[in-house]
């Protein structure tokens, strides 16, 4: 799908078993030497790289929760989108405090877009995502599930939507959650959010030096990384080691030596960090900036799986959420490298 939280402008592909999101609506893509014919009915198709093949991939089928609507006539999947092959994913509110503001919006934000295009609802109400939920369960075999939102105000940052659509998800089906927001101003909201059924938190720093963050985030800029750390300690106290877990966006201008200074003081607190490479989204501030190199990538990647294999911190060991499902970076095959 073009626009809108999460990997947008991607598609999922299969490539020896490996799921991942790999853009196809991006300027690099367009000139891309990887081509993919047209798949059959069982979502198989053949790569090729400068018209020579170079093997098979697949694409996940549609899930059949999308065919389904609710009483009212919302489509499901204007309320949850499959990601990957296995995850259910949500914006609860598809508006944030900073989104309409260029001197306070991320740069990189494309939440209202598929807002404005019709391709979901602002609000999606605790019955609407227990609804979506249990059906993606029970037709499609979802294993878990991410709950994100804007952030609606300065000072619970979402955490009390959160805790709503949480509550309402696991009264209807046993299905594991990663909610996301910004740092609460209240420490006591990771409790809560345990309490109605979170199984994992993830708060997403994007981007890890001062002048980086100030110039692509100016508004969440002033959550200070320091603000960030002394949170994740808070959470991590509730959730425990490995299952709190950052966002951070290779390419944006953050040296490699950056990146993984900040990471070591995540693993130290217990805390996940989930490098991916920045992918430019259409309709953003951001839509020609140009992604990381394969090089740059492999320079954080590399000793970060090592960093968090000496740790004990794996991917798979995450209950939920975009860590656990990685198909957004290949950092989980540095893990056991």
């Amino acid at each position: 799908r073009r626009g809108g939280a999460g990997p947008s402008d991607h598609k999922a592909v299969t490539v020896d078993g490996q799921t991942v999101m790999v853009p196809v609506h991006s300027s690099s893509a367009a000139v891309s030497p990887f081509e993919a014919g047209a798949s059959g009915a069982d979502g198989r198709a053949v790569l090729t790289r400068d018209g020579v093949r170079v093997g098979d991939i697949s694409f996940p089928t549609a899930p059949r929760f999308y065919r389904l609507q609710t009483l009212d006539g919302v489509p499901y999947w204007k309320i949850a989108q499959l990601h990957g092959t296995d995850v259910l994913a949500t914006t609860v509110l598809q508006t944030c405090v900073r989104y309409g503001r260029r001197a306070t919006s991320c740069q990189f934000c494309a939440i209202g877009e598929s807002l404005a295009a019709g391709r979901t609802i602002n609000r999606k109400l605790p019955e609407q995502l227990a609804e979506v939920a249990r059906a993606a369960v029970r037709l499609d075999g979802v294993r878990h599930m991410v709950m994100t939102t804007g952030t609606p105000n300065f000072t619970d940052r979402g955490a009390e939507l959160l805790c709503e659509s949480a509550f309402a998800v696991r009264a209807a089906v046993d299905l594991p959650i990663q909610a996301q927001c910004e740092p609460p101003d209240d420490p006591a909201w990771f409790a809560r959010l345990k309490a109605a059924g979170v199984d994992s938190l993830g708060m997403h720093l994007e981007a890890v030096t001062p002048e980086v963050r100030a110039r692509i985030m100016p508004g969440k800029a002033e959550v200070s990384v320091e603000q960030y750390m002394e949170a994740f300690a808070e959470a991590v106290s509730v959730f425990g080691r490995g299952q709190v877990s950052t966002y951070i966006l290779a390419g944006l201008g953050d040296s490699a030596d950056a990146i993984l200074d900040c990471c070591e003081r995540l693993v130290a607190l217990g805390v996940y960090p989930f490098v991916v490479p920045f992918v430019p989204v259409g309709g953003t501030p951001l839509a020609d900036h140009p992604p990381p190199d394969a090089h740059f990538m492999q320079s954080i990647l590399q000793p970060l799986g090592r960093m968090l294999a000496e740790a004990g911190l794996r991917s798979r060991d995450i209950k939920a959420g975009c860590g656990r499902c990685g198909a957004c970076s290949s950092l989980s095959t540095y893990e056991d490298d």
